[in-house]
């Protein structure tokens, strides 16, 4: 705990001890009184209010709790998410034009906003008033009149900056409630909250910690049609772990989104209907496979593209072309980044303009590396380790050509693979006490990583590694001393070959329902008479 910056004794009860007590009163946010005091007034008008949410996780996420939340309150709201492919990311004019459609006096955005600048002029135009919730690293002011509720931006002294889009919808659905004297149990909406905020990858600490924490309880009681049909699509069973969300949940509500509409998504957690929920459920799961396989090429593709004719990578990477899907490459930028480990920017080109995501490495702010040249981009935001853009692709060549240049700073970061591990453990010491003991760290998260393990042997294979799946690895090893553990390697195939003679090992521990204690690997090598320095693995 203390390495996670817990320095006393309150600290770590709080942390150890996630409760409802710990969330922060939601009208020290700036904006939030007035934007509250604007949707009552909606209400007492009778006016239509229009919510754009962003079409991930988060955003999706942060529709719902609005959106339910509002309704709950006898408001008006017609939800709009863009669609990826025709709208493009996050709050445009075309909706401020839906919105005007549909009557709305009132526009509200959930995830998004914080640089569209165009977007709420056009409002403001239209006579919509506009209240903008965004997460995002502010850039320009916005447009004079717009209401903004966003921890980053000046002079907001709420005491936790980094919620994510759910987490600051949580906070405008529970003031509004209040103000409308509508009694809400708030765990009912940090169950969807916590979706956001685990799948957002924002830090799993402080107000996160407790959404995170709370939200994951409440999953395992839940009686949503929507989550229950969504939990069984996925194959889980409580108690449930962030793992979960970020690998199960997550990219199932993801995935429509990504390739088309995340309309299904949304439908799903506000869905009453048990059929229907499983309907969707079932749409999502195979939006899910669809993704998968994509997702799949364009690795493989970028991969090579980045690959071929070098003899040394470059600081950072960046890849584009005309076939790749543009709700993909974003993920694909994250597995390539830490496949290869530098920071990874993939772009889909769609005639004269390319789309597409960066995601980045521990350490490197790839935001305000890029930050530099955002004039140059048609659009461009995001956060330290994740950004989107929209680049005219004439101009790829030479900014790809500058990026690199200017990342050669980073050149002894990325040239070596490093991993920070936390504890030094034999299998004889693996036993039920340590898991109690490191269950009380969960949820992990950025800001809260799963202690990494390092078991030094040397060990030796236990038989014939088993493979199975698309190139995944089990296996059993033994110490000089008896000792057994079973290690699990994720796509460790083509890796098997370093688990010969004697070796040791970096993991994760987890308890398996099929294995029990297992090791998740993450980096092996021969053991050899010299050793690293401590605590660092090269």
């Amino acid at each position: 705990m203390a390495r996670r910056g817990i320095e006393d004794l309150a600290s770590a009860d709080a942390f150890l001890h996630p409760a409802l007590e710990q969330l922060h009163d939601p009208l020290q946010l700036a904006g939030m009184e007035a934007a509250v005091a604007r949707l009552v007034s909606a209400k007492a008008s009778g006016h239509h209010v229009a919510l754009v949410g962003d079409y991930d996780v988060d955003g999706v996420t942060a529709s719902a709790i609005l959106v339910a939340v509002l309704r709950a309150c006898d408001l008006v709201v017609y939800p709009i998410i863009p669609h990826r492919m025709r709208d493009g990311y996050g709050f445009q004019p075309i909706h401020v034009e839906r919105a005007r459609e549909l009557g709305a006096r009132l526009l509200v955005t959930v995830d998004c906003g914080v640089s569209s600048h165009a977007a709420a002029a056009a409002a403001i135009d239209a006579d919509i008033e506009v209240i903008i919730t965004d997460h995002h690293l502010p850039g320009d002011p916005l447009p004079e009149g717009v209401i903004q509720i966003n921890p980053h931006q000046e002079h907001c002294s709420y005491p936790f900056g980094e919620l994510s889009g759910a987490g600051l919808a949580l906070k405008l659905a529970l003031a509004v409630a209040k103000a409308c004297e509508r009694e809400i149990d708030p765990r009912l909406l940090i169950r969807v909250a916590c979706l956001g905020t685990i799948a957002d990858l924002v830090p799993l600490r402080g107000e996160n910690r407790t959404i995170a924490a709370i939200g994951l309880q409440e999953l395992a009681r839940t009686r949503s049609p929507g989550l229950t049909a969504l939990i069984e699509v996925a194959g889980l069973q409580p108690p449930f772990s962030a793992a979960d969300v970020g690998f199960r949940l997550g990219p199932r509500l993801n995935a429509p989104g990504r390739l088309d509409s995340a309309e299904a998504a949304l439908d799903l957690l506000l869905c009453r209907d048990q059929l229907h929920a499983r309907q969707l459920a079932g749409e999502l799961d195979q939006w899910n496979r669809d993704r998968q396989q994509e997702q799949r090429r364009v690795v493989t593709e970028a991969r090579e593209a980045l690959i071929e004719g070098r003899e040394e990578l470059p600081a950072i990477l960046v890849a584009w072309c005309d076939t790749w899907h543009r709700g993909v490459v974003g993920v694909a930028a994250g597995r390539l980044a830490k496949e290869l480990n530098r920071p990874t920017i993939l772009l889909a080109v769609d005639g004269e303009q390319a789309t597409g995501s960066g995601r980045s490495i521990p350490g490197i702010h790839l935001h305000d590396f890029l930050k530099g040249w955002d004039a140059e981009m048609l659009r461009f935001g995001g956060h330290a380790q994740a950004i989107g853009m929209t680049v005219k692709v004439a101009e790829l060549a030479d900014l790809r050509l500058r990026w690199e240049e200017a990342a050669e700073s980073w050149r002894e970061r990325v040239a070596v693979r490093r991993f920070e591990y936390e504890l030094e453990l034999t299998p004889l010491d693996i036993d039920q006490q340590l898991f109690n003991h490191l269950s009380d760290l969960e949820p992990y998260g950025q800001k809260n990583p799963q202690p990494l393990i390092r078991i030094p042997g040397p060990l030796h294979l236990a038989g014939s590694p088993r493979l199975f799946g698309q190139g995944h690895l089990s296996a059993q090893a033994v110490d000089q001393n008896g000792g057994r553990i079973a290690l699990l390697g994720w796509g460790w195939q083509e890796r098997s070959a370093s688990l010969e003679g004697e070796f040791e090992v970096l993991g994760y521990l987890e308890k398996d329902r099929y294995r029990g204690s297992v090791l998740r690997l993450v980096d092996s090598r021969p053991v050899t008479d010299g050793d690293g320095e401590q605590g660092e693995v090269s």
